[in-house]
């Protein structure tokens, strides 16, 4: 069966368009992400993120690389978009979070993008690194709603979030999949420069998980609503697994589904931060997995 997005209620009762509007203002003094600017992005200014009021996408498409629950047949409905509210000097996308390498288009454009999507086939669409274009992202979506868009919509994002963005996204995210990065404020800031990354992403947790829930899976085993949350394992335990997996365990839900994941490799400057230089060990993956079962977690991604 085809899950409907939440967003769809909200559309049509003009609730959507409010939102939207109030997005749009939040650019004039831009606080989406949690370094909060405060840059006029409606007047070309630029923050952290380097965005205006324009957006811009990298690709698109049926993704088969993602979680089980989102991929299932058909792939998940992927929009890259380009630029981050995080600067990490691991990154492995860097050429579109960084060098922010893509085109500029319409909100009424990407609106046809997650049509296309739709028509493919695919799940869910999934927004990645949606965080700094969430007002265009709206716009977007009810031009889609307007042409029978009706898939859930995936968050997937840094964690790096600002509470007032959330509370707008409330009732319009299906499922949040933040990639839960540090537990301690000297690595957030020394490799993503956002040294009260473990604040912000503990608030930004709970209020996702209050909004969503814990993600729920169909009989077909494709997720529709709720939380899902990425952690990458860094050499030398430099994101704080241990800490991060008890706060999720006891404070969020041991019924938290989560993805351990091992795939980090030394990108981008990661050279000029040892030990960010070398690929993690066996032993560091099966510890991070064996750490997440002891806080009480039980729900990974396989």
């Amino acid at each position: 069966m085809k899950h409907v997005g939440s967003y769809r209620y909200l559309w049509e009762t003009g609730e959507l368009e409010k939102r939207q509007a109030a997005a749009w203002d939040r650019l004039s003094a831009c606080d989406l992400c949690g370094h909060k600017c405060g840059v006029n992005r409606l007047a070309g200014e630029t923050g952290i993120c380097r965005a205006d009021d324009t957006i811009q996408v990298s690709s698109f498409g049926a993704h088969f690389g993602e979680e089980g629950p989102l991929v299932g047949k058909y792939g998940s409905g992927t929009i890259f978009f380009t630029g981050c509210n995080l600067q990490c000097v691991f990154c492995q996308n860097w050429d579109i979070s960084q060098m922010r390498i893509g085109r500029t288009i319409s909100e009424a454009e990407l609106g046809k993008i997650m049509i296309s999507l739709q028509k493919e086939g695919c799940h869910n669409i999934n927004l990645v690194t949606p965080t700094h274009y969430v007002p265009q992202i709206l716009g977007a979506l009810i031009a889609a709603c307007e042409r029978g868009l009706q898939l859930p919509l995936v968050y997937n994002c840094g964690g790096y979030e600002s509470l007032f963005t959330l509370e707008l996204l409330d009732g319009i995210i299906d499922i949040y999949m933040p990639d839960v990065k540090y537990a301690h404020a000297e690595s957030a800031l020394r490799f993503s420069r956002a040294k009260d990354y473990p604040t912000v992403v503990k608030s930004v947790l709970k209020e996702m998980h209050r909004q969503v829930g814990d993600l729920m899976i169909d009989e077909n085993g494709i997720a529709w609503r709720g939380l899902l949350v990425r952690h990458l394992v860094l050499p030398q335990g430099l994101a704080g697994t241990e800490e991060l997996m008890e706060f999720i365990a006891n404070e969020i839900s041991k019924d938290t589904y989560v993805n351990i994941m091992n795939q980090y490799s030394p990108e981008y400057r990661a050279q000029e931060h040892p030990p960010l230089d070398r690929r993690i060990t066996p032993h560091e993956y099966k510890e991070a997995q064996r750490i997440a079962r002891s806080a009480g977690l039980h729900r990974f991604a396989r």
